[in-house]
């Protein structure tokens, strides 16, 4: 049986959901570290990013009111059975921690307001900053979503909210030298994608972005090397703001998470999807695990 690790973001929390019928426990709950985002499974340890605590801006409203600029991200790992929670780096290395992902060797997450993506060994050391972007307007340099697989690193760089500008890009996991020469333009002008998957020859990824085409589950063939990618397929609509994603080929499934607190199963032949549980709270990153 697979069971789904999520993460609570206001509550702090890190629950064990059974896929088949939802049942929930709590492996961690109203830990230091605000605001979680990402998270993987590895060889019996969860590992999880953390965004830190927003300052709030005046009289702004929405998204935008949360200033996460402040270098109070994190990266954290506890075990499958609760024990041995700790930091992986130092205060001030990460400033949003936001998707987690990992090839049982590496992790590799984006930094959304750092612009970039970085790795480690799964014991936090020998850090080596993957992609580093200069400032752009609107956050068009911001990186959210992060997947590896066959030698390569994918990312999302989100753009503004429901602005139409999202992107999805595609480099080796060794890079030159100096500025990288070798990033690919796979998908631009999507409406907000979010978390990523690679998974039987295809990605897939969450998208929280402006109805028709956002708050949707997409996959499209992983294009070969100095190709776009095509159309992507849509497998679900109509969830309230996507971010966290987990496919499961065996099973035929991906699990979706949205801030409306809500893990959904969806079928891989787009025959339909069900609510596995509701939580209650805005659910981020999720992640499967044995149960």
């Amino acid at each position: 049986m697979t069971a789904v690790i999520a993460l609570g973001l206001a509550s702090r929390s890190i629950y064990r959901v059974d896929a088949a019928d939802g049942t929930v426990h709590t492996l961690l709950a109203r830990d230091g570290a605000y605001c979680p985002d990402g998270v993987a499974v590895v060889d019996g340890t969860v590992y999880w990013t953390t965004m830190g605590k927003p300052a709030i801006r005046p009289g702004v409203e929405g998204e935008a009111k949360f200033d996460y600029s402040a270098a109070d991200g994190g990266l954290h790992a506890i075990g499958l059975d609760g024990r041995g929670r700790r930091d992986l780096l130092p205060p001030g290395a990460i400033v949003t921690g936001k998707q987690v992902a990992s090839d049982g060797v590496r992790l590799y997450w984006s930094d959304r307001e750092g612009r970039r993506v970085s790795s480690c060994l799964l014991d936090g050391s020998d850090r080596v900053e993957e992609v580093v972007n200069a400032p752009e307007p609107d956050g068009m340099a911001d990186c959210v979503g992060v997947a590896v697989d066959g030698g390569h690193l994918y990312w999302t760089q989100k753009g503004p909210s429901k602005g139409g500008r999202g992107r999805i890009f595609r480099a080796g996991l060794v890079g030159p030298a100096g500025p990288r020469t070798d990033v690919e333009l796979l998908w631009d002008a999507r409406p907000e994608p979010i978390d990523l998957a690679v998974a039987d020859g295809y990605l897939y990824w969450t998208d929280r972005g402006a109805e028709p085409d956002g708050n949707t589950l997409n996959r499209a063939p992983i294009p070969a090397l100095g190709q776009r990618g095509a159309e992507p397929e849509i497998l679900a609509r109509g969830l309230q703001e996507a971010i966290g994603l987990a496919v499961d080929v065996a099973a035929g499934t991906a699990y979706v998470s949205d801030l409306g607190g809500t893990i959904r199963a969806v079928t891989l032949d787009g025959t339909g999807d069900r609510v596995v549980v509701d939580l209650g709270e805005k659910i981020t990153g999720i992640a499967l695990a044995p149960s």
